[in-house]
């Protein structure tokens, strides 16, 4: 039950889904978890409730983190809050569940969280705040999630990462120096194209670890752009990245 350690050198480690390795994911345990380890960001996936609230989830269902079958976009927030989720992890590709028989455990302290349970952990630990907006957000959702940060004081310390293009030049227009990096997956190709509207847009990348080379980190840092590569938890391949200079590893279990 504890991570697994790399030469990790400048590169800067991104906990994945608070700590999916060690504690259910997007859950403030996950979070504790990391804050408590040497980790620069703590990463979760964020959605909108029926009342616009922004709660910590990965799927718009509740089914697989809890057996109980809730819409988190047809839901309130308060509604989404009485459920207890199942304690698992992430670990060598399987999620593990703790269990009595073949029944799933939840745990009274595992519950949805909202973004702002989320940002004032980060803050005490002194880490990133590393935010994937899953749901498509509207301009108003955008504006109140920065809203959230801002009562905080802790907008400076937030990345906020998306597939949706949109998504993060909305908070670009909102907010014009904000981090945000674009998530590609293993289908995405690398053209010149591609990378040139990266980089004219401000944009760093978070790419699939599948579609990691070094040539594809040389040829992006030569635009300016950063390299946050997601989800590595084998040693020897973090180690390689670690060698070719990517900026950030997301992991959930490396450190």
């Amino acid at each position: 039950m504890d991570t697994i350690k790399i030469e990790k050198g400048t590169t800067k480690m991104v906990a994945h889904a608070g700590l999916f390795g060690i504690e259910a994911a997007n859950t403030l345990a996950g979070v504790i978890a990391a804050g408590n380890r040497s980790y620069w960001g703590i990463e979760v996936d964020v959605r909108v409730t029926k009342d616009t609230e922004l709660v910590l989830i990965h799927n718009d269902s509740t089914l697989s983190v809890s057996g109980v079958d809730m819409s988190v976009s047809q839901s309130t927030a308060h509604e989404l809050q009485q459920i207890t989720l199942y304690d698992r992890r992430h670990r060598g590709g399987v999620d593990t569940f703790e269990k009595n028989g073949s029944e799933k455990l939840t745990r009274s302290d595992l519950r949805i969280s909202t973004v702002g349970e989320y940002i004032r952990l980060c803050k005490k630990y002194g880490k990133v705040a590393v935010v994937e907006l899953k749901s498509e957000m509207t301009s108003e959702n955008i504006a109140y999630l920065i809203k959230q940060f801002c009562d905080h004081d802790y907008l400076d310390n937030a990345v906020f990462i998306s597939f949706n293009w949109e998504s993060l030049a909305e908070v670009r227009k909102q907010v014009p120096w904000q981090s945000v990096q674009f998530l590609t997956d293993e289908k995405q190709e690398f053209t010149d194209a591609f990378l040139d509207s990266v980089a004219k847009a401000g944009f760093d990348l978070d790419i699939h670890v599948f579609t990691t080379t070094k040539e594809l980190v040389d040829r992006i840092h030569t635009r300016g752009i950063k390299v946050n590569v997601w989800t590595c938890d084998l040693v020897d391949v973090a180690q390689n990245l670690v060698e070719w200079g990517v900026d950030y590893i997301t992991s959930n279990i490396l450190e």
